[in-house]
């Protein structure tokens, strides 16, 4: 708690301009395999922020709460009034607003989409929607705010949306979604339960997804067999989608992914249920016609958010990926050679918070948020 009061402390009166002075935002020093680490507040007082998003020309940065709010932390670190125009969330459990992601012509068209729990299911069940809206010029709410996906059927009582948001290079929308606690929708072509999906901006299908056509399968699938995946970025060497997900007690786990593939959940896992028992669809870690992990923890840390080091601030971050996570309360910094991964290493273990998002900021800096109470926006450089 009194770390918290701190926070809360710094911020307000160092970055929203008070008369305290401006070294008493001196950052807290965590050691690293690459030097110190400098972890600096930006914002504080986040109600479980879950995502966030930098606008262009240094207007700020976009954050959801997962009660429902969108805000802005400005330029200065001043956190805005909940912006309007968003929609209403289902929030309960896991549910919430989650993702927000910027149009890649957002400079022309200011869209700014957000991924959320919807309800109105039968039964009170809710499913992940995907909407957007346009960012008024005075930054204070979105307009004519309009839902371009829903999953279907709704089938979560409160479990696992996934709900990440990614725009690859040729402007198509890739969305993550949750099998919702039910397993075995993940391998059901006619549900939209454990798949990753692909739109146009709008979104409509495009007519060359791997399953248009065909009698009984759901359009917008790009991939199936996935939990929980609740990270995912784009590759900005390669173009290629990546995503991670949570495994049940063990098995989180990182996939390439490609057009078409099954990645096994539930007949393929390297974990088993919270009661200690084996996952009843499972037929092993692998299962024939599924893509086997591009890498696993044993040992489920609950990774979140995803974001690709390629600045030139930091040369020992260059190709290295960096990962939230939840239940270890670290940050996970992943070495590769090629695609491959050879050497992991944890990260702000002495925060002691549930890392939720990491982004990559336009100054080469990171960018944490912790899934809190009192939530905090935080940047993290390399001295």
């Amino acid at each position: 708690m009194l770390r918290k009061t701190l926070i809360a402390t710094l911020c307000s009166s160092v970055l929203l301009g008070s008369a305290v002075p401006a070294m008493a935002a001196t950052p807290q020093a965590f050691p690293s395999e690459q030097g110190t680490l400098n972890l600096t507040p930006v914002a504080a007082g986040l109600d479980h922020p879950w995502a966030l998003a930098f606008l262009p020309d240094r207007q700020g940065i976009l954050v959801t709460e997962r009660p429902g709010n969108l805000r802005l932390v400005g330029a200065d670190g001043k956190l805005s009034a909940p912006l309007s125009g968003v929609p209403k969330v289902w929030a309960k459990g896991q549910g919430g607003l989650l993702d927000v992601a910027l149009s890649p012509d957002f400079k022309q068209d200011r869209m700014v989409y957000l991924s959320y729990a919807e309800g109105g299911g039968e039964g009170g069940t809710a499913g992940t929607a995907v909407g957007r809206g346009r960012l008024s010029d005075d930054l204070s709410g979105l307009k004519d705010f309009q839902v371009i996906f829903r999953q279907e059927p709704k089938l979560s009582t409160g479990n696992h949306f996934g709900s990440r948001l990614v725009f690859d290079r040729d402007g198509y929308l890739f969305v993550t979604l949750g099998e919702n606690n039910d397993r075995p929708t993940a391998q059901d072509l006619d549900k939209l339960q454990g798949k990753i999906v692909r739109l146009y901006p709008d979104g409509r299908v495009p007519d060359d997804n791997p399953f248009v056509g065909q009698a009984g399968v759901r359009p917008e699938i790009w991939s199936y067999g996935h939990r929980n995946p609740q990270g995912a970025a784009l590759n900005p060497w390669s173009g290629t989608l990546w995503e991670n997900e949570h495994g049940p007690k063990g098995g989180d786990e990182i996939n390439i992914i490609e057009r078409g593939k099954n990645y096994g959940w539930p007949l393929a896992t390297h974990g088993i249920n919270y009661s200690g028992q084996p996952i009843p669809e499972a037929v092993g870690q692998t299962a024939p016609g599924t893509v086997a992990p591009h890498h696993v923890w044993e040992k489920s840390p609950g990774i979140s958010g995803m974001a690709f080091y390629d600045s030139d601030r930091f040369k020992p971050w260059q190709h290295n990926v960096f990962i939230g996570a939840l239940a270890s309360q670290e940050l996970i910094r992943l070495q590769f050679n090629g695609d491959r991964v050879e050497h992991e290493e944890r990260l702000l273990g002495g925060l002691k918070a549930r890392i939720r998002d990491v982004r990559q900021g336009p100054d080469g800096y990171l960018y944490i948020l912790t899934d809190e109470d009192q939530g905090t926006l935080y940047k993290v450089g390399l001295q």
